[in-house]
C-alpha cells in the first residue's frame, strides 16, 4: 500500500526507511555535526530481523500547523502496508537503552527561538569539550512513554505536561526551550519514525527521552551560546528488577538530594548524579532504592531517587507537598487525580518519616515505574514491612492508570494522544 508520509522535522535529504540497513538514507553535509556509531549496529546489538506486526491503515503524519512545516518537511512515497516489528525478545525487556532507528534534533542560539528540527539516524553526537552541559551541567531531561493499543494505534500519555515542565526547568536553568507545540510535534515525529520499536500490547512501552542542553562552547561561568533539543527512544519493560513485586527502600538521613532554593523541583541532570552515592551504597546492601528526607529538619519525606512517594493510612492517601525540593511528577499528578476520582481523600502536606511506621501501604510513582508497591522500608536499623504485593489502594490506582495509559478503558480525563 502506497502512502505519503510527511514528518514535520524530517530533513529534506532523508528518505524514512523502515529498515535499519537501508542504504537510501543520505546524511547531508549540511546536517548538524552528528555521526552514527558503528558499534551500535554490530552483531552484539539486539537482533534486527523483522517480523510482521498488526496491519496498519496508511497514515499521514503531516501536521499543517506544525512549527517545523515551513522549514523541514519532505513528502516521500514509500510502501507501508504493514508496520514491521523489530525482532527482539519482547517478553524479557528490562529498563535499558536499546539503539533504535531515529532521533530528533533541534537547535537554537541563546536568546533565539528553536526551529528547523529534523530526524536523524540514531548515533553519537559531537560536542565541544567546553560545551555548557559538560562543564557546568546546564541540561534538563524529560521522560514519557508510548504504548501500543490492541488495534495497533499508539498512545502518548500527557506529552504536553512534559513540555510545560521542561519549559519551567529551562527558565530555572537559563535556557531557551521549545514551545509546547514544538515539543509535542517532535515527540510524535520521533515515535512514528521508530514505530517498529514500540512493544506489542502488554509487552512494555517505548520510553521517550527528550534532552535540552547547553551545547555551545563556554569557558567562563555563563549560559551557553547555543542549545540543542534532542529526543531518543528505547523499548523498555519494568524499571525495577523486581518488576511489579514490592521494592525495599532504605531511608537516607545523612545525604540529601535537594535543598530549598535549589533545583530539586526541576528535572535538571545534576539532581540525579547527586543521588548515585547513596543509591549505590543501598543497592550494595540489597535494597532497591533510597528514600530521602528533607535537609533541614531531617524528618520529613522528600522523594525516592527517581520517584515520588505516597503513604496510605485508613484509606487516606498522603504525599509530600510540592515546595521546591520535590519534582512535580506527572505520574504523581495523575495518581492524585485518579485517586480523587475514585473517591479517595488525598493530602499533599509534610509527611513525617515516623508515619511510615504504622502506614497501611506505601507506594512510589514515576514515568519509569508507573506505580511500584513498597514491600519494606528500613529506617535507622528498623525495618517495617507492608506485604508481599500491591495493597488494596495501590492496586486499584495502578489498575485504573495503566488501563487508561494503554487505551483499555475510555479516557475520561482526556490525557492520551492517539497516533495512527
Amino acid at each position: 500500500m502506497e502512502s505519503t508520509a510527511v514528518f514535520g522535522g524530517l530533513h529534506h535529504n532523508y528518505l524514512l526507511c523502515p529498515s535499519r540497513t537501508a542504504s537510501s538514507l543520505l546524511i547531508p553535509s549540511s546536517s548538524f555535526s552528528l555521526f552514527s556509531n558503528p558499534s551500535l549496529y554490530s552483531s552484539s546489538s539486539p537482533s534486527l530481523k523483522l517480523q510482521k506486526r498488526l496491519p496498519f491503515a496508511s497514515y499521514n503524519v503531516h501536521q499543517p500547523a506544525s512549527p517545523f512545516s515551513r522549514d523541514a518537511v519532505l513528502s516521500e512515497t514509500f510502501s507501508r502496508g504493514e508496520s514491521e516489528l523489530a525482532d527482539i525478545d519482547w517478553d524479557n525487556l528490562g529498563f535499558g537503552c536499546i539503539p533504535t532507528d531515529y532521533m530528533y534534533i533541534m537547535k537554537c542560539a541563546q536568546g533565539g527561538n528553536f526551529s528547523k528540527g529534523e530526524l536523524q539516524r540514531f548515533g553519537n553526537i559531537e560536542l565541544s569539550p567546553s560545551a555548557g552541559v559538560l562543564n557546568y551541567g546546564q541540561g534538563l531531561f524529560e521522560g514519557l512513554k508510548a504504548y501500543t493499543k490492541e488495534d495497533g494505534n499508539i498512545l502518548l500519555f500527557r506529552p504536553e505536561e512534559n513540555a510545560m515542565r521542561m519549559r519551567m526547568g529551562a527558565e530555572r536553568m537559563c535556557m531557551p526551550a521549545p514551545t509546547v507545540e514544538q515539543f509535542v510535534e517532535a515527540v510524535k515525529a520521533t515515535v512514528m519514525a521508530n514505530k517498529r520499536w514500540v512493544p506489542p500490547p502488554g509487552k512494555g512501552s517505548l520510553y521517550i527521552r527528550p534532552l535540552l542542553m547547553g551545547s555551545g562552547a563556554v569557558l567562563g561561568l555563563a549560559p551557553a551560546p547555543e542549545y540543542t533539543f534532542l529526543i531518543y527512544v528505547s523499548p523498555v519493560g519494568n524499571y525495577f528488577k523486581e518488576g511489579v513485586a514490592p521494592i525495599n527502600l532504605a531511608v537516607e538521613h545523612e545525604l540529601h538530594r535537594a535543598t530549598p532554593g535549589g533545583t530539586g523541583g526541576v528535572k535538571t541532570i545534576g539532581n540525579y548524579a547527586a543521588v548515585l552515592k547513596a543509591q549505590s551504597a543501598a543497592k550494595a546492601k540489597g535494597y532497591s532504592d533510597v528514600l530521602y528526607l528533607d535537609c533541614i529538619h531531617k524528618k520529613y519525606l522528600d522523594e525516592v531517587s527517581s520517584c515520588n512517594i505516597f503513604v496510605v493510612k485508613d484509606n487516606v492517601i498522603s504525599t509530600p507537598a510540592i515546595t521546591g525540593t520535590i519534582l512535580p511528577g506527572i505520574t504523581r499528578k495523575s495518581i492524585i487525580d485518579v485517586a480523587q476520582s475514585e473517591g479517595f481523600k488525598v493530602e499533599e502536606r509534610l509527611v513525617a518519616v515516623d508515619e511510615l511506621l504504622d502506614a497501611d501501604e506505601v507506594f512510589c510513582t514515576g514515568t519509569a515505574v508507573v506505580v511500584s508497591p513498597v514491600g519494606s522500608i528500613t529506617y535507622m536499623s528498623r525495618r517495617v514491612c507492608y506485604g508481599e504485593g500491591f495493597g488494596v489502594v495501590s492496586q486499584q490506582l495502578y489498575h485504573k492508570l495503566t488501563r487508561l495509559q494503554m487505551g483499555l478503558i475510555e479516557d475520561s480525563m482526556n490525557w492520551t494522544l492517539e497516533l495512527n
